[in-house]
């Protein structure tokens, strides 16, 4: 993603749909941890039958609106195809032989060769226990895993950078804290800058830890939650709940309330997460949630600076069940 940053709006000085681009990042990254994806392609690069190509990334995002009918389209042409990316291969199937394929084949290799991916620490247990753990069953855990960890990523993303170009004061502090605390040379490249990441490196980020979290309190990746009653109960309050009734909770509208965040609920203030030394609050429900998206925004923000592509324009949410931006985030990159 740096690279295409690097190569192509740079030199255009076009504002870029930035909430695509970290769908397409997100769904990589979901799929390198869950299937080990890059894996199992270069396994089978030397291969020399390979899917029809149908398209390139560039057409997802043409299509996003309307991407599944989109994905369903070309399914109905090719059971398997390939779709050309600059970041990795990218293969979609819906033929059911090539999904059981992958299944059994990690399911018959584990023992040969540790891999370190979801899927095979579930393909362990499943043959520890196979009445429990069948493949109907990885598959919905699959499916959940890539749902949950492509659209809040992707979206929790988009409203960070909303919110910090909204904020210009914040978005220098954060850039500031990266190079304080990431120990790389001035002039290190993309690739030796992200190898310098590390766990220690990461969790002295307190200030862009911050900003996630001030970022999640306004924009919560689920804005609305839901529980059934199973049984007759009273709410704290006083309120009787009968079985089977449904009750919301609202992140989204929590977040906005002043009795439980004061005066200014409603002002993007990442310094509230910090105690008095600057340190982000270890009693703070978003401490272990950011990890995957502090490495993003690191090497981002090292190399780029971001402008919103129309100061005028409102941003505006789509009403979905994760809080996706209506019609893109589109900002203008500029280098460092």
């Amino acid at each position: 993603m740096v690279a295409i940053l690097y190569k192509q709006h740079l030199h255009l000085k076009s504002p870029m749909d930035l909430f695509s681009s970290f769908v397409s990042l997100a769904a990589a990254v979901v799929g390198l941890l869950l299937l080990a994806s890059r894996t199992w392609a270069a396994l089978n690069s030397n291969r020399k039958r390979y899917p029809p190509v149908v398209g390139t990334i560039f057409h997802q995002f043409l299509n996003f609106r309307r991407l599944h009918d989109y994905h369903t389209q070309l399914s109905l042409k090719h059971k398997t195809f390939r779709l050309l990316s600059p970041l990795c291969h990218q293969f979609y199937t819906t033929d059911p032989a090539v999904v059981e394929y992958i299944l059994k084949t990690n399911f018959d290799n584990y023992g040969k060769e540790g891999r370190d991916d979801i899927l095979s620490r579930f393909l362990e247990e499943s043959r520890k226990d196979p009445q429990k753990i069948d493949f109907g069953y990885l598959r919905d855990i699959i499916l959940n895993f890539v749902i949950a960890g492509k659209d809040t990523t992707a979206g929790t993303l988009s409203w960070f950078f909303y919110s910090i170009c909204k904020n210009p004061p914040v978005q220098e502090k954060v850039y500031q804290e990266i190079k304080e605390v990431i120990e790389a040379s001035e002039d290190a490249a993309f690739d030796a800058f992200a190898e310098s990441i590390d766990d220690e490196s990461l969790n002295k980020m307190h200030y862009l830890h911050a900003a996630l979290s001030e970022t999640l309190r306004l924009y919560p990746a689920v804005p609305l939650e839901n529980k059934v009653c199973f049984s007759d109960d009273i709410l704290p309050g006083g309120y009787n709940v009968r079985e089977g009734d449904i009750v919301f909770y609202q992140p989204y509208a929590m977040g906005r309330m002043e009795y439980l965040w004061g005066k200014d609920a409603e002002i993007f203030r990442p310094e509230r997460w910090l105690d008095d030394g600057g340190v982000f609050q270890p009693e703070s429900p978003y401490k272990f949630s950011a990890f995957q998206m502090k490495i993003f925004a690191a090497v981002l923000l090292r190399f780029f600076k971001f402008k919103l592509g129309d100061e005028k324009k409102d941003v505006e949410y789509r009403t979905m069940t994760t809080l996706h931006i209506d019609q893109g985030l589109f900002l203008q990159v500029l280098h460092r």
